[in-house]
């Protein structure tokens, strides 16, 4: 299969509430009013890891038959440490997750030989997990600078 290219707009509303859109979905991203929010929506970081539960969840379900292994049910928790200095400038750490942590919850009848090697897969095949893991080509692609509308 070849590349395939996902698109997503992110659109600032009022204070630090932003709009996302993805094909024909939309939802809001905001922070908590501790960090300056209105508490509207998950923020960026708590929504990367959404992402990643997500991922990880819809994996498990494309792929739990290949391994023969039956869900009864499927969750993951996940939990990722950050310093928050680092996005406020006040020391040289970096703004991102230094940790990110996960735990599956699986009900199955499975044996668990079959179950690590189909957590293993999952682990190798979730597109999220990926991204998160490994460095990504991450670059601006232009600046469009829009005149404001005047008012005559």
């Amino acid at each position: 299969m070849a590349v395939t290219t996902f698109k997503a707009s992110a659109h600032l509303q009022e204070g630090v509430a932003v709009k996302v859109r993805s094909r024909n979905f939309e939802l809001t991203i905001d922070e908590p009013k501790s960090l300056g929010g209105t508490d509207t929506g998950m923020n960026p970081v708590e929504a990367v890891l959404g992402a990643l539960g997500a991922c990880q969840s819809i994996v498990a379900r494309v792929y739990a038959k290949k391994f023969d292994v039956r869900l009864d049910d499927f969750r993951v928790e996940v939990e990722g440490d950050l310093d928050l200095d680092g996005f406020f400038k006040k020391s040289d750490v970096r703004p991102g997750y230094s940790d990110i942590r996960y735990t599956f919850y699986i009900k199955t009848d499975a044996p668990q030989e079959r179950v690590e090697e189909f957590v293993k897969f999952l682990e190798e095949t979730c597109p999220v997990g990926d991204t998160i893991a490994n460095a990504v080509n991450l670059k601006l692609s232009s600046i469009v600078i829009e005149a404001p509308e005047t008012v005559e």
